[in-house]
């Protein structure tokens, strides 16, 4: 706060919000500002499940110690990305950013151009030792992955051979940590490979219904806001 009124002392700070259900439920009952600082860690999870559940059209700017999550905040409409601890200068470019995306909005195009420069694939899992039968670590490679999913609180990986595993690590952090190319986190209860895609259904809503190789005990839905960013993953483009 004291660097932003360093840096921005005309700007007023509208609201503070610590977890994603506190900004679900302000963002539905505020007009957009004209700008959101946004850390991807809040108290109750990753910032990136709020556009699970609203849709943000004003620009916005992330905040993390972290360039690992650079390509999936430049497709939630992020026109910057700081990396901590944020200087005086750092926050003073955004700003500038900002101004010229009002005056210039083709100029996003040049945004994509950082992303591919922040872009590391070198850091994205590839491998995982599951804990197997008490005293024994299973290797598994991502490729052997069909899809991730939550049952009674617990993740658990489904292997292209239909054989299934508990994994110790949350939906969140497998998100963050697989190559989004091929991982797309269709909900709060599944994340999907792109190869594990059957067919896709038109569902109720406008939203899609996607179908698995191996079938899934319950409906996989991509909500309506999400559809877009569905296609775009599935299609590469």
């Amino acid at each position: 706060m004291a660097l932003l009124k360093e840096v921005a002392p005309e700007t007023e700070v509208v609201g503070i919000l610590d977890s994603v259900t506190e900004s679900v439920a302000w963002f539905r009952t505020h007009p957009s500002p004209e700008v959101v600082f946004l850390d991807i860690h809040l108290a109750d999870g990753s910032s990136f499940e709020i556009f699970e559940h609203i849709q943000i059209v004003c620009p916005i700017i992330f905040t993390t110690a972290y360039d690992e999550y650079a390509l999936k905040a430049f497709k939630v409409n992020s026109i910057d990305y700081l990396l901590k601890p944020i200087g005086s200068s750092d926050l003073r470019q955004a700003f500038e950013k900002l101004k010229t995306l009002h005056n210039h909005p083709d100029s996003q195009e040049s945004l994509w151009a950082l992303v591919r420069s922040l872009q590391k694939r070198d850091h994205y899992k590839s491998h995982f030792l599951i804990p197997y039968k008490g005293d024994k670590l299973l290797p598994l490679s991502v490729d052997q992955i069909h899809y991730f999913y939550i049952e009674n609180g617990i993740t658990k990986a489904v292997l292209n051979n239909r054989e299934s595993y508990m994994v110790p690590y949350t939906l969140d952090e497998l998100t963050e940590s697989l190559d989004p190319e091929y991982f797309f986190r269709a909900n709060r209860q599944y994340l999907i490979s792109r190869t594990a895609v059957k067919d896709i259904d038109l569902w109720f809503n406008n939203r899609l219904s996607i179908n698995l190789k191996i079938p899934t005990n319950e409906k996989i839905i991509v909500s309506k806001l999400r559809v877009n960013e569905f296609k775009t993953w599935f299609s590469g483009d």
